[in-house]
């Protein structure tokens, strides 16, 4: 399952009583700071969630996978997050078992009298010649 953004701001609202306008801008605003001071390679870090750093590649001959031809692949920079110690304990965590599947139908409901009805009388046989 994927949880976006609605979905967090919704969660967030939820849990701390706050409208979901007021949430999202705050989310939003998160975000925004974070991508800013990231796209000017800062360093972030939040405590015991995690580390987001941006890193260099280094250049290298890559292949097309097409052609087989080899191809420079300049070098850029990516984001990378390394997962703070409570982020890594949870996730580690086993998970909780899965909820027990619900019946698509109830089970049927004897309307009649409290003891069962007796099995059919299998059908005669036919004596075709």
């Amino acid at each position: 399952m994927t949880m976006t953004k609605r979905e967090l701001v919704i969660q967030v609202a939820n849990k701390l009583g706050m409208t979901q306008s007021d949430v999202a801008k705050i989310v939003e605003g998160t975000f925004e700071a974070i991508s800013e001071s990231l796209a000017q390679g800062e360093r972030w870090e939040l405590r015991d969630f995690g580390v987001f750093e941006v890193k260099t590649r280094a250049s290298r001959i890559g292949r097309n996978p097409r052609t087989g031809d080899q191809v420079p692949v300049p070098e850029r920079r990516v984001v990378t997050f390394r997962p703070g110690k409570k982020m890594k304990e949870l996730v580690s965590s086993p998970a909780p078992p899965a909820a027990e599947p619900q019946p698509s139908a109830p089970a049927p409901v004897s309307l009649g009298s409290e003891h069962p009805a007796p099995p059919a009388a299998p059908a005669p046989e036919s004596n075709e010649t």
